[in-house]
């Protein structure tokens, strides 16, 4: 059959074009595949299940001993997912939050030094003096902190903040070979959270060193946790299963003392005393139990009261000279304290 010209012509000009864009179709329909693939990714991501925290324990008791976790840094994503025992292990690199400008150190309008002066009928005058000795200092003497201890049991004068003297945590750590240099990196932790559960920051970082040095990598003989030593019925929440992470535990810990407080009329003795494992009624028998077991470090240090308030509290390291306290019950365990 014989073809006109302009027929030809057309269907030479529909060819040329299909050759010139053979993948014109193929190209709008791959970006249209990329761009479902893209969605389907966030859909995916978003329909992620959340992390589920460990629980706390309902009976409250502490965990078996076990060693001490290397740190581990968490400044990077691992390529694979860890278990929650390494988790657990794993202490955070964020950094704590910037501390407010110091306050003046705690002094009467005279000039001279706050003293505590709170009187007990059971225990006396509190034999406060300026300078800090091994068994006195600004809060008081020891044998009115261990009130009781040495009879019939240990009951503590009712002692308030308002009675504490103390230190600006930032002053103390502005003083030249400040004990509290092992905190700083977290001193805006202590801040945050003291003001968040109203207890003086310095308080909780007095605790800190008495209780891991400051180190947020410390698992306790009964499995403390971290900086504060908190037992690990208070893990709970812990970012990534991880109790040590030092803003989780400081958290944890200042809420635990803040909670103290409360349950004992905020007698701050008690308070400090029963976070260390002190009971009201304990003996110095009962306090030194362990002594010859194979938990010697199971004791309550009978020096722990008057080492954190005429210690730390004062920006003194009591392990210096001179040595705070008078029982040292704990060296027999060889821990150097």
């Amino acid at each position: 059959m014989k073809l006109s010209a302009p027929f030809v012509g057309l269907v030479l000009a529909a060819a040329a074009a299909q050759a010139a864009f053979p993948h014109a179709e193929g190209g709008l329909n791959a970006r249209g595949h990329h761009r479902r693939l893209s969605h389907g990714g966030r859909d995916l991501v978003d329909g992620l299940e959340p992390v589920k925290r460990p629980h706390r324990r309902a009976d409250g008791t502490k965990c078996k001993p076990r060693p001490s976790s290397s740190l581990v840094s968490s400044s990077t994503a691992a390529p694979a997912k860890a278990s929650p025992a390494q988790l657990k292990a794993v202490a955070t690199t964020s950094a704590a939050p910037a501390p407010p400008a110091s306050s003046p150190a705690a002094s009467t309008s005279s000039g001279a030094l706050k003293l505590n002066t709170l009187y007990s009928d059971a225990c006396g005058a509190p034999g406060s003096t300026e300078q800090v000795t091994a068994t006195t200092g600004p809060n008081g003497k020891q044998s009115y902190f261990n009130c009781g201890i040495e009879g019939s049991g240990w009951n503590p004068p009712p002692m308030t903040m308002a009675d504490v003297v103390s230190k600006d945590l930032n002053a103390a750590l502005s003083e030249p070979n400040s004990p509290f240099s092992k905190c700083a990196p977290y001193v805006g932790f202590f801040y945050q959270y003291g003001g968040q559960f109203n207890v003086p920051p310095i308080f909780l970082a007095s605790i800190a060193m008495q209780e891991s040095s400051c180190d947020p990598t410390r698992t306790g003989g009964a499995g403390e946790q971290g900086i504060m030593q908190i037992t690990v019925d208070k893990c709970g929440g812990a970012p990534g299963g991880n109790c040590k992470d030092p803003g989780f535990n400081i958290q944890q810990g200042a809420k635990f003392l803040s909670e103290l407080l409360s349950e004992n009329d905020d007698n701050v003795l008690l308070s400090v005393g029963k976070y260390n494992g002190w009971v009201k009624g304990m003996t110095k028998a009962q306090a030194t139990a362990a002594a010859y077991t194979s938990c010697c470090p199971c004791q309550n240090n009978l020096d722990y009261l008057t080492q954190f308030f005429n210690g730390w509290m004062q920006g003194v390291d009591p392990t210096g000279s001179p040595r705070i306290g008078s029982y040292f019950n704990l060296d027999i365990c060889n821990t150097g304290q």
